[in-house]
């Protein structure tokens, strides 16, 4: 289960030296692990439900704790850097949907496949990447995870699909790499990642149709955080249970704020699929503390009230910080050192990705094939003449 989860915190300590926890207790003084109840998941065409018992171990706490503290943080770096002009273009940031990502990831393999929108951030780093590949490629460096020429919007790493900017348009994307998954005789499967803005999209439904026609080990999966840019579900869909929006697909509705009620969700959804049913839908109730993108200052449409409130109650790190602490399950000096070697994390990220150099122009056409011998590419014009090297 914390394949994933664990893989990323090994790179971690790998970058930034074994972590040193400082603690007035000994580890035998905290609680191994806890049993929580989660909220109970709506269910569409299903017999049953996910567990809303659920077992939390310290270790798998900690990991969670560091995992969303370190999204928190990369976004909100990436905000004082575009505030700066330092990252331009497009920008989307995901702080406040971080148990959607965490929760996930803990409950599938790094062998499984990931595709989503252009809200990538966060999901490039559970897959593997860094934060100072995915810095330097906000800041457009040489050292960004595509090499400075994705961007924000465009990420990968293996099995991530990024990191799409059509809306809607990777679902059928994703759609394809579960076929591959069943036609490969593997025991695979593809999360298959949408917004609620998206979820009106024709190419959705006619994915739907063609993944339960073949059964394909797909999981879909809405992040619904209420405002599809500056609209909100309200005003954009005649139903806001997405979760039924498959009809012959079974669907769940889930928290999406609690990492451990996504982490369960996940975990039956995998089961499902990975047992030969076909696709399931699930519908992650979220919320995004930015606006849109960077150029949305999101209270236009919304109250700074509303925003605080969603804050002061759902917030995915402070309800797994408050679990912890009220179950004697870490300390409050352990989390604060967590905070401390995560913040060096970005600020070293951040410093990484202002002075990397900028791919030069002679990258420009590379990896346009993958293992192909090197190939002329026609510039702006007929007499500019670029090499393209996979």
């Amino acid at each position: 289960m914390l394949t994933n989860i664990s893989n990323v915190l090994r790179a971690c300590a790998q970058r930034n030296g074994p972590a040193v926890v400082m603690s007035a207790r000994s580890y035998a003084d905290f609680t191994p692990q806890a049993s929580f109840e989660v909220k109970k998941c709506d269910v569409h065409k299903l017999d049953e439900a996910p567990a809303t018992q659920v077992v939390l171990t310290r270790e798998e706490g900690l990991q969670y704790y560091r995992i969303m503290q370190t999204m928190r943080r990369m976004e909100l770096k990436a905000d004082q850097l575009y505030k700066q002009k330092i990252i331009r273009g497009f920008c989307h940031l995901y702080d406040g949907q971080e148990a959607c990502a965490v929760g996930i990831e803990a409950s599938i393999n790094l062998s499984d496949h990931l595709i989503t929108a252009y809200r990538a951030h966060g999901y490039t780093y559970t897959r593997g990447g860094s934060v100072r590949e995915i810095m330097a490629e906000l800041t457009g460096r040489r050292g960004g995870i595509a090499k400075g020429k994705g961007g924000s919007m465009h990420m990968y790493t293996k099995n991530f699909y990024g990191g799409n900017g059509i809306v809607g348009a990777q679902v059928p994307l994703g759609a394809g790499v579960a076929l591959a998954c069943k036609y490969q005789g593997k025991n695979e499967l593809c999360v298959c990642l949408y917004g609620d803005g998206a979820a009106n999209q024709g190419q959705i439904f006619e994915t739907y149709n063609m993944a339960s026609l073949w059964k394909l080990p797909v999981i879909f999966i809405c992040e619904n955080n209420k405002y599809g840019m500056g609209t909100s579900v309200e005003r954009s869909a005649a139903s806001t249970d997405y979760y039924k929006r498959g009809d012959f697909i079974p669907g769940l509705r889930v928290d999406g704020m609690d990492v451990l009620c996504v982490r369960e969700a996940t975990r039956f959804a995998a089961e499902h699929c990975r047992s030969g049913k076909g696709p399931i839908l699930m519908e992650l109730q979220t919320y995004r503390y930015h606006g849109h993108s960077m150029s949305d200052p999101g209270v236009s449409y919304r109250t700074r009230e509303e925003i605080q409130e969603v804050r002061s109650k759902s917030d995915p790190i402070s309800m797994l910080k408050d679990r912890m602490l009220s179950n004697n399950m870490a300390s409050v000096e352990e989390l604060k050192v967590i905070d401390v070697e995560v913040r060096k994390e970005i600020e070293d990220a951040s410093q990484f990705a202002t002075t990397d150099p900028e791919p030069p122009l002679d990258d420009l056409c590379n990896h346009i094939f993958y293992n192909e011998p090197p190939m002329e590419v026609r510039g702006t014009n007929i007499w500019t003449k670029l090499k393209s090297v996979s």
